[in-house]
């Protein structure tokens, strides 16, 4: 007996995508815990600008003040950091290590505006703070608009508007 059966293009497809997702699994599948002990990682980082600074915070809790690097060269900001694996514990109800350890190493390109000899930086509670203040030139300036001066042009305007109507043409 002979079954005949429809054509689905998209079938192909599927099967494809079958195949390909066997094949990262079978790949990166074994081995993952011990990927995740020696990866290296990279801090959350929250960036807030107003009229006067730009804030970063980044969040690098469990490393020590004295293992964090901050520099500016060339307008690009950089921040080097370790966290250091403390000990290895060797317990019975120890299965996996999923917090990450290892050095990491972010980079931010600083805008013009930003006066980098009075950076500052702070660490409190496993957040580091960096405080980049703008220069002056930089920040938002208010201009004053003066109403009193501009009603008295506009009527001595309308006085000479008035003064001056169609000239008759003989």
């Amino acid at each position: 007996m002979t079954v005949i059966t429809r054509w689905d293009p998209f079938r192909e497809f599927s099967t494809l995508q079958d195949r390909m997702n066997r094949l990262f699994r079978d790949s990166y599948g074994e081995g993952r815990e011990e990927a995740l002990t020696t990866s290296t990682f990279s801090p959350a980082v929250d960036v807030y600008e107003d009229e006067h600074n730009i804030s970063l915070k980044i969040e690098v809790p469990g490393i020590d003040e004295k293992d964090i690097d901050v520099r500016i060269e060339n307008n690009i900001l950089t921040v080097h950091g370790e966290r250091k694996l403390e000990k290895e514990e060797k317990e019975e109800n120890y299965r996996r290590v999923e917090r990450q350890y290892g050095s990491f190493t972010r980079h931010f390109t600083l805008p013009q505006t930003v006066d980098t000899e009075n950076v500052s930086a702070t660490y409190d509670k496993g957040v580091l703070k960096i405080n980049l203040p703008k220069k002056a030139e930089a920040k938002p300036k208010q201009i004053k608009v003066n109403v009193g001066s501009e009603k008295q042009s506009s009527a001595s305007t309308e006085k000479t508007l008035e003064g001056k109507g169609p000239s008759k043409a003989a």
